[in-house]
């Protein structure tokens, strides 16, 4: 497969739902999970799409495209549920072949409308009933260790909506962390937060048990950040670079990483610049295109559209091409988006 068409099928995703798909929700999504070519990918599920995934084969207007594709089953443990009833799949969901991945509290004080990041669905899919507001720390050992003995899962990512308090929500995180951890001891488990105020937050989730962190800023450009992200752009970038710092030191080389958002306006020639900044001190900069997904204002308000293929695919050459050069790669990762790679064309790149 070309990068040119891995970057199409980011863009504008696919006809067909495989068996692991997501609608609404943290990150990006409405995606079906697929292998392609060996690697995981997330794949948008658009209707207008010229690909078409048949089950077997990714058809480009009815013809085979030749893409090595294969779809991923539907787990095991789904077909469980909690003592009290409620199902497996409501409390952690599979990313990827191999990655059990959880929004251990589905709300976030920065939901209303005037403050809310434009590309996130945080709480869409608690108002759909798919999922539970908070994720009990004994539910999701339950559920990590049966993904582990049913499906074969390898790591955990582990995010969460922002809270009111100075930890920004990473103390639940902990207590997550180190239950899971006593459930399934070898299970490599990355956490995600905002910068807490208090940095010696980030020693504690990694003496819970955290083997990762993400530390997610979307964007390196101020303007972008007030536009897209208006409550979250309250943590300045300074702030931002103080907690990657401590992390870094923390957790080690290339065991912290962040989101970087292709197609929200930030100068890409910036972004590229400011993507080997993050690289040369130890974050590894995960470089994903904007996904446009329904029950986010960037859609529902703002008609916004997926980036030029030319940008990500440039993007993630050139950051592909420093990563290699200082010797930094996601599947380095002990866990994580950067160690899945499915939303991203960076793995496909060398990165």
């Amino acid at each position: 497969m070309t990068v040119s068409t891995r970057v199409d099928l980011a863009l504008l995703g696919i006809r067909g739902t495989p068996p692991v798909n997501r609608t609404g929700g943290a990150g990006p999504t409405d995606d079906g999970h697929l292998l392609i070519d060996g690697l995981n990918a997330a794949v948008p599920r658009n209707p207008l799409s010229p690909f078409e995934f048949d089950g077997d084969r990714v058809l480009y207007d009815g013809v085979d495209t030749g893409v090595q594709v294969e779809s991923i089953g539907r787990p095991r443990f789904y077909d469980l549920t909690t003592d009290d009833g409620t199902p497996f799949e409501k409390i952690a969901r599979l990313h990827g072949a191999n990655v059990l991945a959880t929004t251990v509290v589905q709300t976030c004080i920065r939901y209303s409308e005037d403050q809310r990041c434009r590309f996130c669905s945080i709480e869409e899919s608690l108002r759909s009933g798919s999922t539970v507001a908070v994720k009990r720390p004994d539910d999701l050992a339950a559920v990590a260790r049966a993904a582990v003995d049913l499906d074969g899962v390898t790591q955990m990512v582990m995010t969460t909506g922002t809270s009111a308090g100075k930890d920004r929500g990473a103390k639940h995180l902990a207590r997550c962390v180190r239950a899971v951890k006593a459930a399934v001891p070898d299970l490599p488990i990355q956490v995600q937060c905002e910068p807490p105020a208090d940095l010696s937050t980030i020693t504690d989730l990694r003496e819970a048990g955290a083997d990762a962190i993400g530390i997610h800023v979307e964007s390196l450009d101020d303007n972008v950040r007030r536009h897209w992200m208006p409550g979250k752009s309250s943590v300045s970038l300074d702030e931002y670079r103080a907690a990657w710092a401590e992390a870094v030191r923390v957790f080690g080389r290339n065991q912290v990483s962040t989101y970087l958002l292709v197609g929200l306006g930030e100068n890409i020639d910036d972004m590229i610049a400011g993507a080997k900044e993050l690289a040369d001190v130890g974050v590894y900069p995960f470089i994903v295109p904007f996904r446009p997904h329904a029950g986010t204002l960037a859609v529902d308000v703002d008609h916004a559209r997926a980036p030029a293929p030319a940008d990500v695919e440039k993007v993630s050459r050139e950051v592909a091409a420093h990563l290699q050069l200082i010797g930094m790669t996601g599947s380095d990762q002990r866990a994580g988006c950067a160690a899945c790679g499915a939303c991203s064309v960076l793995p496909n790149v060398g990165g």
